[in-house]
């Protein structure tokens, strides 16, 4: 949003003509009809909650048709005693207020099929423009669309498509979707969110442009971008020659909620002196955003970027110690503690982006592993070098004690592929002090003793790889293997790539390689069946060795779950999200879907 209100600034114009500026014929239409009428803009549709009695709610419908809306949405169908009640409320408006207005109803997929079809037949005769999401599965949707007669809208089923939207859009083709509803902040920004408006009007659907409670900057923009998507429903009826579906009324009524707003001027929507229902113009938006003012009286809190705070610690270990470099950030008194682990090659530095985004939030740490960054192994003894031992578990046992040292509390491990490893050991080792964990791209080993030391030996051979020819060399054909395939092609890559540069003993690096091969690791999958606290697995969509992992991961434990008639706590225990667009390297390739699945994640943990 505000990379394209730059733009129209920068060019002197409307962000509705750059949004139309790539389609000259679009763009001709705009300019013919912002000359011809200097009120062009776009219809709003009010929110109502319907909670209450049908009397009630049939009285808050009247003040809404008062003040000018020709269209109302009820919120929170679906949550009342019976599908009867909730009839009964679209029956009462319409006795009381009549047909002159459209009724859509959004129930949140709160019904079962049989309910939503119990519904469906007793709202029939009463011309609701459409239900959006009566139920929960495509499936239900698809067979309420043919038994029922009534219009559908998609809200949350669009929501929730993952990666490219449009190719997943196919199974919404039946004629009974009338309408789509997109949020653009949800649907993944404004590109996404006209091409499923597009598609559903190459489907002959509506497409409604929704907010998701923006203040009045974010509803500015919405209205332009509105009016941008309704020529583009009115240049695909013209091309494919069929009539409009008619005015469409947006669903930016959430404004009436707001008490309060973050400027000192007022968006206006009105009805205009000639129009026909409640709207807003695009002029006026231009001008609300054009000249912003905002009201410092009203921020609550102003974020700025959180600094990382670097310190060291020194944990003791058999023959050596470990001096480890540690990044952390947040309150220190939030109970909310994050361990992030990197992988190898990597330091805490990797996970800078996502400690900033969490530490709002949450305590959130990282360390630079032994033999990685700036953390040191310090020998007691020149001549017991070879008996330092850097496996997983000795490594997981070293963390334990820090974290020891960092809090009295209770912590989430959060690890990436090596990390990942030492991250499930450290869940199953010393549950009592870990609150949960997710593990990125991560294994818990490998099964059979033959495979375990072939992989022994590669590591072993790899270690010494890095003595002979020296980082540059084994950085280049590290990053060479097919597991890297989409990191490198991300843009992020050569920066990566210059950190890894940055590891100055590589004889301890060498060590680690060789001792944390996962060949030298136990195989903890017979041990997920002892998994207490709740793990979340990630997988890259396109790393399909680790998704395939993953996948087994979660579906042997709950396995064991079944068979010790416990499996909704198993169910509850292990969840897994595939994350698109990202190989192994989740974390670097596509963040942001990382960072809401562990919001979400620690939000579960600390639920009462």
């Amino acid at each position: 949003m505000a990379i394209l209100n730059l733009l129209a600034s920068q060019r002197k114009c409307r962000l509705s003509e750059i949004l139309t500026g790539s389609n000259p014929l679009l763009r001709d239409q705009s300019l013919v009809e912002y000359n011809q009428n200097s009120s062009a803009g776009i219809h709003i549709c009010a929110l109502l909650d319907s909670d209450g009695t049908p009397m009630e709610v049939a009285l808050a419908v009247t003040k809404l048709v008062d003040e000018g809306f020709t269209t109302v949405k009820l919120k929170k169908v679906g949550r009342r005693a019976s599908p009867a009640e909730d009839a009964a409320v679209i029956q009462k408006i319409r006795e009381v207020v009549g047909y002159k207005i459209n009724i859509r109803a959004d129930a949140n997929r709160k019904w079962t099929y049989k309910q939503a079809i119990e519904f469906g037949s007793r709202v029939k005769s009463l011309c609701l423009q459409y239900i959006e999401e009566p139920v929960s599965s495509v499936h239900d949707l698809i067979k309420f669309c043919e038994n029922s007669g009534l219009p559908v809208a998609l809200d949350e089923s669009i929501d929730n498509l993952k990666g490219g939207p449009i190719q997943k859009l196919h199974q919404f083709v039946h004629p009974g979707i009338v309408a789509v509803v997109i949020k653009p902040s949800v649907v993944g920004g404004f590109e996404n969110a006209a091409h499923i408006a597009k598609w559903a009007h190459m489907h002959d659907k509506m497409a409604i442009i929704s907010s998701a409670y923006e203040s009045s900057v974010g509803l500015a923009t919405y209205i332009q971008f509105a009016y941008y998507v309704d020529r583009q429903h009115d240049l695909i009826s013209r091309l494919k020659r069929y009539d409009s579906c008619g005015t469409v009324a947006h669903g930016f009524g959430t404004y009436q909620w707001l008490t309060e707003d973050v400027s000192e001027q007022k968006l206006k929507i009105l009805v205009p002196p000639l129009g026909d229902g409640m709207g807003a113009s695009v002029e006026d938006a231009h001008g609300y955003l054009h000249h912003l003012n905002i009201n410092d009286e009203k921020i609550e809190k102003t974020y700025s970027e959180e600094k990382l705070n670097s310190y060291s610690i020194q944990v003791d270990g058999d023959h050596f110690s470990y001096v480890v470099k540690v990044q952390e950030a947040g309150d220190c008194t939030n109970d909310k503690v994050v361990l992030f682990l990197h992988g190898f090659l990597g330091t805490s530095e990797d996970w800078t982006p996502m400690m900033k985004a969490l530490s709002p939030s949450a305590r959130v740490i990282a360390v630079d592993l032994p033999g990685h960054g700036e953390s040191q192994i310090l020998q007691r003894d020149d001549e017991n070098f070879n008996q330092i031992s850097l496996t997983i578990q000795s490594v997981a046992d070293l963390l334990l004690k820090l974290i020891c040292n960092i809090t009295d509390g209770e912590v989430v491990v959060v690890g990436y592929s090596m990390g990942a490893r030492i991250a499930l050991q450290m869940i199953l080792n010393e549950n009592h002090k870990i609150s949960g964990a997710v593990l990125i791209s991560g294994s818990p080993g490998l099964r059979h003793e033959a495979s375990r030391r072939r992989r022994t030996a590669i590591d072993k051979s790899r270690a010494q790889f890095l003595l002979t020819y020296g980082l540059e060399c084994f950085i280049k054909t590290w990053y060479s293997g097919k597991m890297w395939t989409s990191l490198r092609e991300h843009p992020q890559f050569d920066s990566l790539v210059r950190t890894r540069r940055k590891h100055s003993n590589i004889t301890d690096l060498s060590k680690v390689l060789a001792d944390s091969s996962i060949g030298r690791q136990k195989s903890l999958w017979e041990d997920l069946k002892h998994l207490e606290k709740p793990v979340l697995i990630v997988a890259g969509e396109k790393d399909v060795k680790f998704k395939e992992i993953a996948e087994r991961m979660c579906s042997e434990t709950r396995e064991y779950g079944e068979r010790e008639a416990d499996c909704r706590s198993n169910q509850e225990l292990c969840e897994m999200i595939v994350v698109p667009e990202s190989g192994h390297a989740v974390h670097v390739e596509n963040p942001l879907p990382l960072v809401r699945a562990l919001r979400k994640f620690l939000v579960r943990l600390h639920q009462p």
